[in-house]
């Protein structure tokens, strides 16, 4: 039995980068026919798209889903649903739960969990090393034939050169990519915002640009030597953009990604001692921002991806030395975007979008971000006209932590079509 779907009059990027209207037929998961005109007669269900924009879907290589462990923040299947929402159809959970993903049988669990509740496709992180301590490195091929993403200690950088180096070359046999979270804990101070004016104004301690630009510096060399794919979390300073530029051109296999929010605040934005300012790495100075726009523009940064980290109110109402990292972000990151970057003209609607899509693929060499004939139909149709505030208490995520919330924005998904199927749809959540 063919399961069939018809996005009628949809506006599609074509090959030259213009966007051009077409009707767009899913049979079984996968696109089959991309016309001018398709006719709807044998078709079971029928979208007009009309005035909309249809892109692949969104592909965030960095989200918190917290189960197992921390489904009091957010479950496998709250976490998808706000990926739903905010037009993302593949995400990459990273492995700080607890227990760790840092076994066969917890990564097989885990793998069982995803086909059971999962709303959209995610690809599981297993961890570098044992319980993410940093002291034991895990069995790197069975947790590849276990269906491992690839490897990060997520949360914690791995502290020595020596157990880096050793991941990097069991990582490099097995093709096989390092992801790290970089940060040198000697040099963290028990900070809880960037060491800069903000926290010397309200007596925080602070975290230095240097914590993780050194961590950084050092893992690019080890990358080189072990010939591995090494990819940087998060990127937040411009020491750090330059540590990656450097190392892309001397020809190290490196790559990096960036965050919304490390893109559009930095810390002079921070209204007083608000939690919800509070993630790590933390909000920098604005300098720091300005080299992270410049080095995506540039492509010394690859990709941008959420760090979706949800925590419960209750935590976030804690003072700013002892709330948790962390904001929420699969729900607000392409109208955050679409507003104060392409309505701004500094980046065209295009760039976005493959900031978004096939640039995290092609960085790991995944099969989606494209909308082709035989390709997986991951599709999100966008009404880039539709404007609205952010408003945090319709989110589908259990967190609440952003610090967007009453940000007037534009461009907005209605519309999330992953593996051929309906997850989300204005006004309503598909079953």
């Amino acid at each position: 039995m063919i399961v069939s779907l018809l996005l009628k009059n949809a506006r599609t990027f074509n090959f030259a980068g213009d966007l051009e209207k077409k009707d767009i037929l899913i049979e079984n998961g996968i696109i089959t026919r991309i016309e001018d005109v398709i006719k709807q007669d044998t078709v079971e269900n029928v979208r007009d798209v009309e005035g909309k924009i249809v892109t692949p879907g969104f592909v965030d290589l960095h989200v918190h889903l917290r189960e197992p462990g921390g489904e009091k923040k957010e479950t496998i299947e709250t976490g998808t649903l706000a990926a739903a929402r905010g037009g993302y159809t593949t995400v990459a959970a990273m492995p700080n739960t607890r227990p760790v993903p840092d076994t066969k049988e917890q990564l097989e669990w885990l793998q069982n969990r995803i086909k059971e509740t999962a709303k959209v496709r995610v690809l599981p992180y297993a961890s570098i090393t044992i319980r993410e301590l940093g002291e034991e490195l895990t069995d790197f091929k069975s947790l590849k034939d276990a269906g491992a993403f690839a490897f990060t200690d997520d949360g914690v950088g791995v502290q020595t050169a020596g157990m880096m180096l050793d991941a990097m070359k069991k990582a490099a046999e097995l093709d096989m990519a390092i992801v790290a979270h970089c940060e040198d804990n000697s040099l963290i101070n028990k900070g809880a915002v960037h060491e800069g004016e903000f926290s010397k104004k309200h007596g925080v301690n602070g975290i230095p640009s240097v914590c993780e630009s050194v961590q950084i510096a050092r893992d690019v060399l080890l990358a080189e030597a072990a010939g591995c794919h090494y990819h940087v979390c998060h990127i937040s300073t411009k020491e750090s953009v330059r540590a990656v530029r450097d190392a892309k051109r001397a020809g190290i296999n490196v790559t990096a990604e960036v965050t919304p929010h490390h893109l559009l605040l930095c810390d002079e934005d921070i209204p007083g001692l608000d939690t919800n300012y509070k993630m790590n790495p933390p909000l920098r100075g604005r300098e720091d921002r300005d080299a992270l726009i410049e080095g995506l523009l540039d492509g010394t940064i690859d990709f941008i991806a959420t760090d979706h980290a949800p925590h419960t109110e209750e935590e976030k109402a804690w003072k700013m030395t002892e709330a948790p990292f962390g904001i929420v972000g699969l729900e607000t990151a392409f109208p955050l975007l679409y507003t104060h970057f392409v309505q701004s003209g500094k980046m065209a609607l295009k760039q976005l979008i493959d900031y978004l899509t096939i640039k995290p693929c092609e960085t790991f060499g995944l099969p989606y971000g494209k909308i082709e004939v035989g390709s997986i139909a991951d599709l999100v149709v966008l009404d880039v006209e539709k404007e609205e505030e952010i408003d945090s208490s319709t989110f589908l995520s259990k967190g609440r932590n952003t610090p967007f919330n009453g940000w007037n924005c534009k461009g907005w998904n209605v519309l999330t079509i992953a593996n051929g199927k309906i997850v989300w749809e204005k006004e309503s959540v598909a079953e």
